[in-house]
C-alpha cells in the first residue's frame, strides 16, 4: 500500500484575507493542469480567521486537490476560554487537518507534552487529521540527545493511541535549529531522523502501522532542496513554512512530491 504523501503550507500569523486569498488562487493557478498523484494531499493551513474563506474558495476554484487545515486549536470541546478556537469549530467550517505542537507554540506558548496529548484527543475527536510536531532545538542536537528528545514527546503525546487512530496522524519532524534561520538538515540528517520514528512507532504498534504512517519534514524546506529530501525513502512529504507564502516556490515544492 502506497503511504499517503502530504505536503502542507503553515502560514502562520501571515497575510490579510485579501492577500490569503490571492495567494491562493495564484497557487491553483501556478499549479495548473499539473497531475498530482492521488496519494497526494496539499493542504494550506492559513489563520483561522480564513479557514472558511480559503475552503469555500477552494470549492468555487474546483481545486479538490487542496485540503484546508488549522495551526492549532484548544484541548476542551468548548467553555469559557476567551480568544480560542476548539476543533469542532474547525471541522465544522470544512477543515480536514490541525497542526498540533508545533515549535513555535512549543517555545512561545510552553506548550507540553500532556498538553499536546489532550489536543490530539480532542482533534481525532472532532474527525479531524492531525499533522504533529516534533524536534530537538540545537542545544540537543549538538548533546547527541535528538533522538531521545523526539521519542519523548512522540511516546508522551501520542503512544496512548490505539493503532487504529494512527490511519489520521501525520509526524512533521521539526528540526528546531532549522526553522526561519536559513538551515536544513542535510538529507541524511533527515532521513536517519524519520527512520529512528519510524522505527519508532513500528516497536509501539508494529509495522503495519509504522509503514502507513505518513512523516513529513519541517525545517526550512524550500523549492531549492525539496527534490532532495522527498527522495529520501522515510520523507513522505513537507510542513512547509516561509516557503509557502509563494505561490511560484510552494508549486516547485508541491511537484517535487513524486
Amino acid at each position: 500500500m502506497t503511504r499517503q504523501k502530504i505536503v502542507a503550507g503553515n502560514w502562520k500569523m501571515n497575510k490579510t484575507l485579501l492577500e490569503a486569498t490571492q495567494l491562493t488562487v495564484e497557487l491553483h493557478e501556478a499549479l495548473g493542469e499539473t497531475s498530482l498523484p492521488p496519494h497526494l494531499q496539499v493542504v494550506l493551513c492559513p489563520p483561522a480567521l480564513y479557514l472558511e474563506k480559503i475552503k469555500s474558495l477552494l470549492t468555487l476554484l474546483h481545486a479538490d486537490h487542496l485540503a484546508v487545515g488549522a495551526q492549532n486549536c484548544h484541548q476542551a470541546a468548548n467553555g469559557a476560554y476567551t480568544g480560542e478556537i476548539a476543533a469542532d469549530m474547525i471541522a465544522s467550517v470544512g477543515a480536514q487537518y490541525v497542526i498540533i505542537g508545533h515549535s513555535e507554540r512549543r517555545a512561545y506558548y510552553a506548550e507540553t507534552n500532556d498538553l499536546l496529548r489532550d489536543k490530539t484527543t480532542a482533534v481525532l475527536k472532532a474527525g479531524l487529521r492531525v499533522i504533529f510536531c516534533c524536534g530537538e532545538n540545537l542545544d540537543e542536537r549538538e548533546a547527541n540527545r535528538h533522538t531521545q528528545v523526539v521519542a519523548q514527546q512522540l511516546r508522551e503525546s501520542l503512544f496512548d493511541l490505539e493503532a487504529a487512530q494512527w490511519q489520521h496522524i501525520a509526524i512533521a519532524y521539526e528540526p528546531v535549529w532549522a526553522i526561519g534561520t536559513g538551515k536544513t538538515a542535510s538529507p541524511d540528517q533527515a532521513q536517519a531522523m524519520h527512520q529512528f520514528i519510524r522505527q519508532l512507532i513500528g516497536e509501539q504498534y508494529g509495522k503495519a502501522v509504522a509503514e502507513q504512517t505518513t512523516l513529513l519534514y519541517g525545517g526550512s524546506c524550500n523549492a531549492a532542496n525539496a527534490d532532495e529530501l522527498f527522495a529520501c525513502p522515510d520523507i513522505d512529504g513537507g510542513l512547509i513554512g516561509g516557503a509557502s507564502l509563494k505561490a511560484k516556490d510552494f508549486s516547485t515544492i508541491i511537484r517535487a512530491m513524486k
